[in-house]
């Protein structure tokens, strides 16, 4: 198997969720904080997009957190409409889905750099599978929060399960 492509696959099944997640909010909804010590889902936008830029551009020559991130700014802020928030988005995954474009097995041992601290090419972006899959975790959450009652499940709705077990078996 590809270890390279099923990274890619695991990527984009995370950038997806949270797509879909975010699909159900309006902008007002994706810029609310459930407490002042939280993230907003543009918050998590800014900050994911930011930090993929960070780690995958250059990403096995220079050191994965660039000189001009300003990691404390991606948790500052709002967007004005959903346009403005899903342009940030999907400038970090491009940067991601182009750097995993140009590897290839053989670049797998080889080493990069991460604040200083090496790491071989499948930890760092395994670093960054868990990273990106927690954050998207929270992005589902909060998109729960909000719309509480009015939510579309995107997985097995609850109490269906065995539903869709039987029509899988029928199969």
């Amino acid at each position: 198997m590809d270890w390279i492509k099923l990274v890619d696959g695991n990527f984009r099944d995370i950038k997806n969720l949270a797509e879909r997640a975010m699909d159900q909010l309006t902008i007002e909804e994706l810029n609310y904080a459930p407490n002042e010590e939280s993230n907003s889902i543009s918050i998590l936008v800014r900050h994911m997009s930011g930090y993929l830029k960070s780690r995958f551009k250059d990403f096995l020559t220079t050191d994965g957190e660039k000189p001009d991130r300003n990691r404390d700014a991606e948790f500052e802020g709002t967007y004005t409409t959903k346009d403005e928030l899903l342009k940030c988005w999907n400038s970090g995954w491009e940067v991601l889905f182009a750097t995993l474009d140009d590897l290839d097995e053989g670049d797998l041992e080889k080493t990069v750099y991460i604040r200083s601290e090496p790491h071989k090419v499948m930890e760092a972006i395994m670093r960054q599978v868990v990273h990106h899959s927690s954050h998207a975790g929270q992005i589902v959450y909060i998109g729960k929060l909000i719309k509480s009652n009015q939510w579309k499940t995107l997985s097995i709705p609850r109490r269906q399960s065995e539903q869709f077990n039987k029509g899988m078996m029928d199969k």
